[in-house]
């Protein structure tokens, strides 16, 4: 079986290699207006996720929008660190200049509770009384789109970071004020499909969560794979209510269908439920996944229950050589790492990796945008993010001016074991299978196209 795997692998990376021979990376050449700059990192040995220092008087705010509590808490927790540590790392080198004026980050809370009503309540507070500057969230495509509602309305930016679906961003639902850093469906979905397509799997059952993103994930997954693989076969295709706690009767159904690949974009906390129930089953099929990453549930799974996940996003680092700006911010927040306290000390929050190191990346990318404008004015905001090319970092990343969609390169890796050290010393996993050998497919392979009613709207 792990020669066969090998095999396989072998065979998609010598495809993409010689896909990469006749392209410039990603496919286009960029003219890149600012960068990620390693050297300009402060010393984060005093940052303390639990005890981030508010600065005090005149500052730039930011509205952190996220699930802080029920069923989903977990994610409010999980991106505090990744607004923290930009923030903090800002503040340290004194601010932005804005208006004529150097200001600090001010992180302000917006609980949605997973809930539309309240985050439409708390986005109304953050924008109305605490009178953010911007916004940044948020977990679940329903939630975004409420956000961005509201945004629109009191004209705040907002930085759709977390939430996937196409329609967040089409003609009907877009608005100047959202800007989407994160790959949408159908993004996200052909760079799996591409992958899949090299791979010798033909039977693949599809179980998401019951709600636009989950259809949109499903959907945009069967359209491109069948579009490269014609004789693929979808075996079963379920959609499960949120926060569910028993997936049996589900993977019993799927289990009598006999395939060969499970596909699932669920995100926290179903997607680690998921996992696990399916190993607890006996189920050793590959899951094609989008969230499944947290080192605490790899962990659980240990080294036989991760190996066969096959994970796919805009960010990642394992066994993969590393830019110097990666390299320096993974050592430096690994080693800080070590200093925190409950409930940041977990092995969850060991690395800035995959949507961690997504996240941490697109909140640099807001405030070098907001460095640029000079301004935290909205339509100044706006007249730079358009259009704009960014050397993040990892990769170059640029947001379309017509629908405020960024794209840029993905990133595949069937988890393997043991993964070398990230850096002279430091182990990524141990105990667990994690990303190992990263395929790259370029831009080309994974551009979403612009919506029909929005082509040349910001000309």
């Amino acid at each position: 079986m792990a020669e066969k795997k090998l095999f396989f692998n072998l065979c998609l990376t010598l495809s993409l290699m010689a896909a990469l021979v006749l392209l410039p990376h990603g496919g286009f050449a960029q003219e890149v207006n600012s960068s990620f700059n390693p050297s300009e990192m402060s010393d984060m040995s005093d940052f303390d996720p639990n005890n981030f220092q508010q600065p005090e008087g005149d500052t730039i705010k930011l509205g952190y929008m996220q699930i802080m509590s029920g069923a989903a808490a977990s994610n409010g927790e999980l991106f505090w660190p990744i607004v923290t540590w930009a923030a903090h790392d800002i503040n340290k080198r004194g601010g932005i200049l804005v208006d004529g004026k150097k200001k600090k980050i001010e992180i302000v809370t917006g609980d949605t509770q997973g809930k539309p009503e309240a985050a439409k309540k708390e986005t109304e507070r953050l924008c109305l009384e605490e009178k953010v500057d911007v916004l940044w969230g948020t977990s679940g495509s329903h939630l975004a789109k409420v956000i961005a509602d509201v945004a629109k309305k009191y004209k705040v930016p907002f930085m759709n970071c977390l939430a996937l679906s196409d329609e967040l961003m089409d003609e009907k639902n877009f608005n100047r004020y959202t800007f989407r850093t994160l790959s949408n469906t159908t993004q996200w979905n052909m760079a799996m499909a591409y992958y899949f397509s090299k791979r010798p799997e033909t039977r693949f059952s599809i179980l998401c969560q019951d709600y636009m993103y989950g259809h949109s994930m499903a959907g945009a997954f069967k359209k491109h794979l069948k579009k490269l693989k014609p004789e693929v076969e979808f075996v079963s295709e379920d959609y499960h209510q949120l926060w569910l706690k028993d997936f049996a009767p589900y993977l019993t159904k799927i289990m009598a269908t006999n395939p060969e690949v499970l596909y699932t974009a669920d995100w926290l906390p179903d997607g680690d439920n998921l996992a696990k129930q399916v190993r607890n089953m006996g189920l050793e099929l590959p899951i094609a996944n989008i969230y499944i990453t947290l080192r605490e549930t790899l962990k659980a799974l240990g080294v036989d229950g991760t190996e066969n996940l096959i994970n796919g996003y805009c960010f990642m680092s394992g066994d993969t050589p590393q830019t110097e700006a990666q390299a320096k911010l993974m050592k430096a927040w690994h080693e800080q790492w070590k200093t925190w306290k409950a409930p940041y000390d977990s092995d969850t929050y060991a690395w800035p990796e995959v949507v961690l190191g997504s996240t941490l990346n697109d909140t640099y990318w807001l405030f070098d945008v907001i460095k640029r404008a000079g301004s935290t004015d909205p339509e100044k905001i706006i007249e730079v993010w358009e259009g704009d090319v960014f050397q993040s970092i990892q990769g170059i990343r640029t947001m379309r001016a017509d629908d405020h969609q960024a794209v840029y390169d993905m990133y595949i890796s069937d988890y393997t074991y043991p993964t070398k050290e990230v850096y002279p010393g430091a182990l990524y996993s141990e105990g667990f299978a994690g990303p190992g050998e990263i395929i790259t497919v370029p831009q080309k392979y994974c551009t979403p196209p612009v919506p029909e009613g929005l082509k040349g709207r910001a000309e």
